[in-house]
Protein backbone atom coordinates (compact mmCIF):
# COMPACT_ATOMS: atom_id res chain seq x y z
CA UNK A 1 0.00 0.00 0.00
CA UNK A 2 1.10 3.42 -0.56
CA UNK A 3 -0.84 4.95 2.09
CA UNK A 4 0.70 5.57 5.54
CA UNK A 5 -1.56 4.71 8.27
CA UNK A 6 -1.91 7.38 11.56
CA UNK A 7 -1.16 4.29 13.51
CA UNK A 8 0.74 1.05 13.66
CA UNK A 9 -2.23 -1.53 14.90
CA UNK A 10 -3.63 -2.49 11.35
CA UNK A 11 -3.98 -6.46 10.77
CA UNK A 12 -3.76 -7.84 7.81
CA UNK A 13 -7.60 -8.45 7.45
CA UNK A 14 -7.92 -4.71 7.28
CA UNK A 15 -5.01 -4.32 4.81
CA UNK A 16 -6.30 -7.11 2.83
CA UNK A 17 -9.56 -5.50 2.61
CA UNK A 18 -8.39 -2.34 2.13
CA UNK A 19 -6.32 -3.15 -1.06
CA UNK A 20 -9.36 -5.57 -2.16
CA UNK A 21 -11.60 -2.14 -2.10
CA UNK A 22 -8.90 -0.03 -4.17
CA UNK A 23 -9.19 -2.75 -6.81
CA UNK A 24 -12.76 -3.10 -7.09
CA UNK A 25 -13.05 1.02 -7.36
CA UNK A 26 -10.20 1.03 -10.15
CA UNK A 27 -12.13 -1.93 -12.18
CA UNK A 28 -15.55 -0.41 -11.97
CA UNK A 29 -14.18 3.13 -12.94
CA UNK A 30 -12.19 1.58 -15.97
CA UNK A 31 -15.25 -0.06 -16.84
CA UNK A 32 -17.24 2.81 -17.68
CA UNK A 33 -14.95 3.73 -20.50
CA UNK A 34 -16.57 0.86 -22.40
CA UNK A 35 -19.61 2.86 -23.01
CA UNK A 36 -17.45 5.07 -25.12
CA UNK A 37 -15.45 2.81 -26.82
CA UNK A 38 -18.34 0.44 -28.27
CA UNK A 39 -20.42 3.33 -29.47
CA UNK A 40 -20.44 3.28 -33.49
CA UNK A 41 -20.44 7.04 -34.74
CA UNK A 42 -21.49 5.87 -38.18
CA UNK A 43 -20.14 6.44 -41.37
CA UNK A 44 -18.36 8.79 -41.57
CA UNK A 45 -17.21 11.48 -44.46
CA UNK A 46 -15.76 14.66 -43.54
CA UNK A 47 -14.55 16.61 -40.56
CA UNK A 48 -17.70 17.90 -40.21
CA UNK A 49 -19.36 14.47 -39.47
CA UNK A 50 -17.04 13.81 -37.55
CA UNK A 51 -17.46 16.78 -34.76
CA UNK A 52 -21.42 16.45 -35.32
CA UNK A 53 -21.42 12.62 -34.42
CA UNK A 54 -19.02 13.28 -31.19
CA UNK A 55 -21.14 15.95 -30.41
CA UNK A 56 -24.65 13.42 -30.71
CA UNK A 57 -21.80 11.16 -28.21
CA UNK A 58 -23.03 14.11 -24.99
CA UNK A 59 -25.08 12.24 -23.02
CA UNK A 60 -22.71 9.26 -23.00
CA UNK A 61 -19.36 11.57 -22.16
CA UNK A 62 -21.34 13.12 -19.54
CA UNK A 63 -22.77 10.35 -17.48
CA UNK A 64 -19.29 8.37 -18.09
CA UNK A 65 -18.16 11.90 -16.50
CA UNK A 66 -20.70 12.09 -13.78
CA UNK A 67 -20.12 8.43 -12.93
CA UNK A 68 -16.16 8.72 -12.87
CA UNK A 69 -16.45 12.00 -10.05
CA UNK A 70 -18.99 10.12 -7.74
CA UNK A 71 -16.87 7.34 -7.89
CA UNK A 72 -13.63 8.90 -6.65
CA UNK A 73 -15.66 10.76 -4.19
CA UNK A 74 -17.24 7.26 -3.06
CA UNK A 75 -13.30 5.74 -3.05
CA UNK A 76 -12.02 9.08 -1.32
CA UNK A 77 -14.44 8.21 1.55
CA UNK A 78 -12.71 4.81 1.30
CA UNK A 79 -9.53 6.14 1.68
CA UNK A 80 -10.34 8.31 5.23
CA UNK A 81 -12.52 5.32 6.82
CA UNK A 82 -9.41 2.74 6.00
CA UNK A 83 -6.70 5.59 7.29
CA UNK A 84 -8.76 4.35 10.82
CA UNK A 85 -9.20 0.98 10.47
CA UNK A 86 -7.23 -1.16 12.56
CA UNK A 87 -8.81 -4.08 12.54
CA UNK A 88 -12.18 -5.99 10.61
CA UNK A 89 -15.00 -8.35 11.38
CA UNK A 90 -17.24 -10.88 9.59
CA UNK A 91 -20.04 -8.17 9.09
CA UNK A 92 -17.94 -5.07 8.30
CA UNK A 93 -16.52 -7.54 5.80
CA UNK A 94 -19.93 -7.94 4.71
CA UNK A 95 -20.84 -4.69 5.01
CA UNK A 96 -17.92 -3.71 2.58
CA UNK A 97 -19.11 -6.51 0.54
CA UNK A 98 -22.52 -5.02 0.17
CA UNK A 99 -21.20 -1.56 -0.98
CA UNK A 100 -18.81 -2.94 -3.57
CA UNK A 101 -21.84 -4.99 -5.20
CA UNK A 102 -23.25 -1.63 -5.99
CA UNK A 103 -20.18 -0.18 -6.99
CA UNK A 104 -19.56 -2.74 -9.82
CA UNK A 105 -23.12 -2.01 -11.04
CA UNK A 106 -22.15 1.17 -11.61
CA UNK A 107 -20.53 0.98 -15.22
CA UNK A 108 -24.03 -0.90 -16.40
CA UNK A 109 -26.55 1.43 -14.55
CA UNK A 110 -24.22 4.46 -16.09
CA UNK A 111 -25.03 2.22 -19.22
CA UNK A 112 -28.69 2.28 -18.77
CA UNK A 113 -29.05 5.92 -17.84
CA UNK A 114 -27.16 7.02 -21.09
CA UNK A 115 -29.22 4.43 -23.30
CA UNK A 116 -32.84 4.29 -21.82
CA UNK A 117 -33.53 7.97 -20.12
CA UNK A 118 -36.34 7.64 -21.36
CA UNK A 119 -37.77 4.78 -19.19
CA UNK A 120 -38.17 5.52 -15.21
CA UNK A 121 -36.01 2.64 -14.60
CA UNK A 122 -33.00 4.27 -16.76
CA UNK A 123 -33.28 7.40 -15.06
CA UNK A 124 -33.29 5.95 -11.60
CA UNK A 125 -30.83 3.42 -12.12
CA UNK A 126 -27.56 5.51 -11.53
CA UNK A 127 -29.02 7.14 -8.46
CA UNK A 128 -29.68 4.05 -6.73
CA UNK A 129 -26.07 2.36 -7.45
CA UNK A 130 -24.72 5.29 -5.87
CA UNK A 131 -27.53 5.86 -3.11
CA UNK A 132 -26.76 1.87 -1.56
CA UNK A 133 -23.64 2.07 -2.26
CA UNK A 134 -23.44 5.16 0.00
CA UNK A 135 -25.65 3.62 2.54
CA UNK A 136 -23.62 1.00 2.56
CA UNK A 137 -20.44 2.80 3.21
CA UNK A 138 -22.52 4.36 6.09
CA UNK A 139 -23.58 1.31 7.38
CA UNK A 140 -19.76 0.13 7.53
CA UNK A 141 -18.70 3.36 9.52
CA UNK A 142 -21.60 3.28 12.00
CA UNK A 143 -20.74 -0.62 12.82
CA UNK A 144 -16.93 0.10 13.32
CA UNK A 145 -17.90 3.17 15.22
CA UNK A 146 -19.84 1.14 17.88
CA UNK A 147 -16.70 -1.29 18.38
CA UNK A 148 -14.30 1.97 18.18
CA UNK A 149 -12.13 0.24 20.82
CA UNK A 150 -10.80 -2.29 18.55
CA UNK A 151 -11.82 -1.17 15.37
CA UNK A 152 -10.69 2.58 15.71
CA UNK A 153 -7.94 2.58 18.86
CA UNK A 154 -6.99 6.27 16.83
CA UNK A 155 -10.35 7.92 17.63
CA UNK A 156 -12.64 9.35 20.21
CA UNK A 157 -16.26 8.34 19.80
CA UNK A 158 -16.83 11.77 19.22
CA UNK A 159 -14.26 11.91 16.29
CA UNK A 160 -15.56 8.78 14.91
CA UNK A 161 -19.11 10.03 14.86
CA UNK A 162 -17.83 13.55 13.34
CA UNK A 163 -16.61 11.96 10.92
CA UNK A 164 -19.80 9.53 10.51
CA UNK A 165 -21.96 12.27 9.91
CA UNK A 166 -20.30 13.48 6.29
CA UNK A 167 -21.30 9.92 5.00
CA UNK A 168 -24.95 10.53 6.85
CA UNK A 169 -25.35 14.08 4.96
CA UNK A 170 -24.15 12.07 1.97
CA UNK A 171 -26.64 8.89 2.37
CA UNK A 172 -29.50 11.68 2.72
CA UNK A 173 -28.98 13.80 -0.10
CA UNK A 174 -28.62 10.36 -2.46
CA UNK A 175 -32.15 9.43 -1.18
CA UNK A 176 -33.66 12.85 -2.57
CA UNK A 177 -31.53 12.05 -5.55
CA UNK A 178 -33.10 8.94 -6.01
CA UNK A 179 -36.87 10.68 -5.39
CA UNK A 180 -36.14 13.14 -7.54
CA UNK A 181 -34.36 11.88 -10.43
CA UNK A 182 -37.94 9.91 -12.26
CA UNK A 183 -38.46 13.85 -13.18
CA UNK A 184 -34.93 15.48 -13.42
CA UNK A 185 -32.72 12.78 -14.44
CA UNK A 186 -28.83 13.09 -13.53
CA UNK A 187 -29.27 16.66 -13.04
CA UNK A 188 -30.31 15.53 -9.44
CA UNK A 189 -26.63 14.68 -8.83
CA UNK A 190 -25.92 18.40 -8.84
CA UNK A 191 -27.60 18.17 -5.41
CA UNK A 192 -24.34 16.62 -3.53
CA UNK A 193 -22.77 20.37 -4.28
CA UNK A 194 -24.76 21.00 -1.01
CA UNK A 195 -23.33 17.89 1.22
CA UNK A 196 -20.60 19.97 2.44
CA UNK A 197 -23.11 22.27 3.87
CA UNK A 198 -25.78 20.04 4.96
CA UNK A 199 -22.85 18.00 7.33
CA UNK A 200 -21.85 21.50 9.08
CA UNK A 201 -25.58 21.56 9.69
CA UNK A 202 -25.56 17.53 11.17
CA UNK A 203 -22.51 18.33 13.20
CA UNK A 204 -23.25 18.25 17.08
CA UNK A 205 -26.89 17.13 16.30
CA UNK A 206 -26.96 13.63 15.55
CA UNK A 207 -26.21 10.67 17.56
CA UNK A 208 -25.97 7.15 16.84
Amino acid sequence: MIRQRRHPAATQGATRLEAFTDGVFAIAATLLVLDLTTYSLGEIDSDTEMWAALGRMWPLFGNFALSFVLLCLLWMVHVQQFEHVARVDSVLVWLNSARLLFIVLVPFATNLTTEYSEYLAGRIAMPLAFFFSILFGWLQWIWAVRHHEVMLPDLTVAEARSLGRGALSAVIIGGIVVAVAPWIGSVAFVLFFFDGVFTRVLRGKTTY
